[in-house]
């Protein structure tokens, strides 16, 4: 009798080129991920488009009303914060052009100052919107032409009266009279004060705020130019002769003027020891005065009479 055999088991047979593919593949792939996170981790983190930003700068508004009738004159719109008083002014001029910068006052309050032009406008917010107060300061004139004629005027206008013109003296009488040295020292002194005004308002000073009413140039000049007529007419007059201050007053002209020389000295340094030297000297010199005073009254009593010993009117 045969024996029937019972069907074998498949058998699985593995097939040693597939494998050997299949764990290739999977190492490429591990290496491939890794050399994509290098790539990643070296380049570092993926920043975003500078189109994505959006920069937000707060502008302001400022309204600017009347301070007599509290009405709205303009809005100025669209300041940024980094503008100035300035600023809003040269805005509100194109606004208003009938208004130049510097004619134009703005306050905070309608009682308060006026902003000065280098002040910030954010430093007056406390919301989006300010509200400013507008005054007409009148037409304005800078410093540095107002001190300019202000000086000027004086100098050429005492000049006019110096060389005597025709339409102010008598011209006869100016050939005639002879000028006293007094008149070209006051002459000389009187243009090199203005003229060193003059040039201390070019090259020395610097001034705060840039403008000023003009009517305020007019009082100057009529102030200064006004006097100075009056002054040239009389020292540059043909007839002037200067008052002699001195032996006419006093008997002991030379003691009085070195008492008085002292006195200023003593002014000018105000120190202890310079006044209580002066304090003496003025009081030898007043009994050196009141001797030689009583010696004159005996000799030549009509004409010291009148005199006083060394200070006009008190010894």
């Amino acid at each position: 009798m045969h024996q029937r055999q019972k069907p074998s088991a498949p058998e699985h047979t593995s097939d040693p080129a597939a494998d050997g593919g299949a764990l290739s593949m999977s190492h490429n792939d591990s290496r491939s991920l890794l050399n994509f996170s290098q790539l990643v981790l070296s380049a570092g983190q993926i920043k975003p488009s500078p189109g994505l930003k959006h920069s937000k700068i707060t502008y302001f508004e400022v309204e600017i009303l009347d301070v007599q009738s509290k009405k709205q004159i303009c809005i100025v719109d669209k300041v940024p914060p980094a503008s100035t008083v300035l600023d809003v002014k040269h805005k509100f001029h194109k606004a208003c052009p009938q208004w130049y910068p510097s004619r134009v006052g703005l306050q905070l309050e309608r009682n308060g100052p006026f902003l000065k032009d280098s002040i910030n406008i954010q430093s007056l917010a406390v919301s989006s919107i300010i509200t400013l107060y507008f005054t007409d300061l009148g037409q304005q004139v800078g410093w540095t032409t107002f001190f300019l004629t202000e000086y000027t005027g004086p100098l050429l206008i005492y000049l006019l009266f110096y060389i005597r013109l025709s339409t102010i003296y008598d011209q006869v009488e100016s050939r005639k009279n002879f000028r006293h040295p007094v008149v070209h020292l006051a002459c000389f002194c009187h243009c090199l004060h203005y003229i060193r005004h003059l040039l201390e308002t070019l090259f020395v000073h610097k001034f705060s705020e840039g403008h000023t009413p003009l009517k305020n140039m007019i009082k100057g000049c009529a102030f200064y130019w006004g006097f100075t007529s009056w002054i040239a007419y009389y020292i540059n007059h043909p007839r002037y002769t200067p008052p002699s201050f001195g032996h006419r007053q006093v008997s002991y002209a030379a003691l009085a003027f070195l008492a008085g020389s002292w006195i200023s000295f003593t002014v000018m340094t105000q120190t202890l020891p310079v006044g209580i030297f002066a304090f003496l000297m003025v009081i030898q010199m007043s009994l050196w005065a009141q001797k030689k005073h009583k010696l004159y009254l005996k000799r030549f009593y009509p004409e010291v009479r009148r005199k006083a010993a060394m200070i006009p009117i008190i010894f």
